[in-house]
């Protein structure tokens, strides 16, 4: 695997991290429509009231201009500032201090500190921070099908890597069932999660790479 290619895959990772931290703990948005901005914040405060969220889903990339259609699976783990993300063949650790990204192609992990700018992105930050940084809406979806479920439209209000995001939102369990995003370069990513599990168990090991259970691993340290 090449540099370049791996820095690519790094670059897509974290775009990737970002939009599936935003759409399952949701930032906060605009008072622009009451409807939308009343059914985020339940599903927000739902979140909170979790001690861990784990969530399987199905990952779609789709470009009609550049013939693309790739579809991938992921799970995330979520406590706290604490994290783990297996997409794309690698695994994420994040101990709310520490990132570190394991490529399973090459046997590599990179090591790098996490980003403590103001305004970086963390779960808690996400499921506490109301920071109107999105429009919303409630629209129209074909995928937002039954009495259950509304579709709401996110449209970034400062510069973001996409354009703007629908949610899909369960109403009676206050749950994101599914959301897609749709970048600058005409791609539709979309993501369906396929199971929400609340309050598991996480072990001392989930947040953090042990390099003994990866033999002959390559450690490359970022920091």
């Amino acid at each position: 695997m090449t540099v370049y290619y791996k820095l690519l895959n790094l670059r897509k990772m974290r775009v990737i991290i970002g939009i599936i931290l935003v759409a399952f703990c949701l930032p906060g948005v605009a008072q622009k429509d009451d409807k939308a901005s009343t059914l985020l914040e339940e599903v927000s405060n739902k979140a909170k009231s979790y001690k861990s969220i784990k969530a399987s889903f199905t990952y779609t990339m789709d470009n009609k201009a550049a013939n693309i259609h790739e579809t991938k699976t992921g799970i995330l783990l979520v406590a706290d500032d604490e994290y783990q993300l297996k997409a794309a063949g690698q695994t994420i650790f994040c101990d709310g201090k520490t990132v570190w990204t394991y490529i399973s192609e090459s046997n590599e992990v990179q090591i790098n500190d996490i980003d403590t700018r103001e305004g970086a992105i963390t779960p808690s930050k996400l499921l506490t921070s109301y920071n109107a940084n999105y429009l919303s809406r409630i629209i129209r979806d074909k995928d937002a099908v039954g009495p259950d479920y509304e579709a709401i439209e996110l449209i970034p209000i400062t510069t973001k890597n996409f354009v703007k995001a629908i949610l899909i939102i369960n109403k009676t369990l206050k749950q994101v069932k599914a959301f897609k995003i749709f970048d600058k370069n005409g791609n539709i990513f979309t993501y369906n999660v396929t199971k929400f599990q609340t309050d598991v168990p996480i072990k001392a090991n989930d947040f953090t790479f042990v390099e003994a259970d990866y033999p002959d691993v390559e450690v490359i340290d970022m920091r």
